[in-house]
């Protein structure tokens, strides 16, 4: 391959650099630094600096792939559909009407892409790194639910109209957690959990094949906690992604349970669905919160989401090939032509429609394609694989990506850098290891 030929030119060319430099020699312990402080910054800082933090990862590891001899690129069928989905992006900024706006949002895609890829260099030679990071990812998922747990019972005000109580009485008004993210969001909250949760459950599980009982009764404690935080988030999306995830585990730990412990299994799975139906039936918030996804036009928030849906679908039948260019700014100014006066959108609620409004069927499609592609490498390794810690490992990662589609149908928070910097972590990880 031409890219690594040049690769071999120039590591051939800094061998005495790398051989006799105290930096490059502990590359590898800065980029793992530089990984968890990304993680660990999500949950305070502003995306600006969530977006620095990942662009130092990236030109470490560029620095590492440019100078360490042996280091290559290794192009698998998702790494080819990833590459297809970037030159088309590429392709859409050059032809955006709006191009300075649409350069924005192309050097946002181009750090979550340049974050995966230094994920995959990075993980390749450090495997047993991914259960350190899949912990710092719970941790931090662990500190927003005593976050948003302590919000719900100091009963914080809203910051904007977060739901529709016209037709609620007193009692069945939620008070809705948004925890430390920013921008302060329930919904970027709830997804946020969606992207996480997965870790947890699933650390908490490598503990329980690794014969630490006490750790993994921790673990499952944070994930339990976590799991009610969510809902307390009032985020109907990530109410869909929870259940994704259920559902997920479920599937999984079927593969050791059914057998030899078939009684143990159904009775788990028997006082999951009994504890869900119960609070449903006894929480009248939660029972009014959930009931409003069937409320279709009813409910002002569906409302609203179908009239975003109905413009984007507009947008998107005009710029069918190389969509408006990428980037939310775009979105905006592109969307004003086409909006339902009132209805002003920061995206189109849908991360797919998104993506095919901003660059096209054919980015839509390559987009698609990767995910198919690298949830389909998770299930056959699930199948066939012995090692049960690394099938766990796949499993969370796996687990985490669905439930981020399910919940990235109907809410826009995907493309902010707090989960699609997971989403892109746990990509590479399955990549990794499946």
């Amino acid at each position: 391959m031409m890219f690594n030929n040049i690769l071999e030119f120039t590591q051939s060319k800094t061998e005495y650099l790398y051989n006799n430099s105290l930096f490059l020699q502990n590359i590898d312990k800065l980029i793992f630094i530089s990984i968890i402080a990304v993680f660990l910054s999500s949950t305070v800082m502003s995306s600006d600096m969530i977006g620095f933090i990942a662009l130092i990862t990236i030109f470490l590891t560029v620095v590492k792939v440019l100078t360490k001899s042996g280091e290559k690129l290794e192009f698998k069928t998702q790494g080819i559909w990833l590459v297809a989905y970037f030159m088309i992006v590429v392709i859409s900024l050059a032809g955006s009407t709006l191009f300075h706006l649409s350069l924005k949002g192309f050097m946002k895609t181009l750090t979550y892409l340049g974050f995966y890829f230094s994920m995959v260099q990075f993980l390749k030679n450090n495997k047993s790194k991914i259960p350190f990071i899949l912990g710092t990812i719970g941790i931090c998922a662990s500190f927003e639910a005593v976050a948003g747990f302590l919000q719900n019972f100091s009963h914080v005000e809203e910051i904007s109209t977060w739901q529709d109580v016209s037709s609620l009485n007193p009692e069945e008004v939620m008070t809705r957690v948004y925890g430390t993210l920013k921008p302060f969001n329930p919904n970027l909250l709830g997804g946020y959990f969606v992207a996480c949760i997965p870790s947890i459950y699933g650390i908490s599980a490598y503990k329980l094949f690794d014969k630490k009982y006490k750790t993994a009764i921790i673990w499952l404690l944070f994930a339990l906690f976590s799991t009610l935080t969510l809902f307390l988030t009032g985020c109907r999306g990530s109410y869909m992604g929870m259940m994704v995830i259920m559902l997920g585990m479920f599937a999984v730990s079927a593969k050791y349970l059914w057998l030899n412990y078939k009684q143990i299994y159904l009775s788990l799975v028997g006082c999951v669905v009994a504890f869900a139906t119960s609070a449903l039936l006894l929480v009248s918030s939660l029972r009014a919160r959930v009931l409003s996804i069937f409320a279709m036009r009813q409910d002002s928030s569906n409302s609203f989401r179908f009239n975003v849906y109905q413009s984007s679908l507009n947008m998107f039948k005009d710029n069918w090939l190389l969509g408006i260019g990428v980037g939310n700014q775009n979105f905006r100014e592109i969307y004003g032509l086409y909006m339902k006066t009132g209805f002003d959108a920061l995206s189109a609620y849908n991360i797919f429609l998104e993506i095919a409004v901003e660059s096209g069927i054919f980015a839509l499609i390559a987009f698609l394609g990767f995910v198919i592609t690298i949830i389909r490498n998770a299930v056959l390794y699930i199948l066939k694989s012995e090692n049960e810690k690394s099938v766990v490992l796949v499993s969370a990662a796996m687990i985490s990506i669905c439930g981020i589609c399910v919940h990235g149908m109907v809410d826009t928070v995907f493309f902010r850098p707090q989960i699609q910097l997971v989403f892109w972590t746990m990509a590479a990880i399955i990549s990794t290891l499946a």
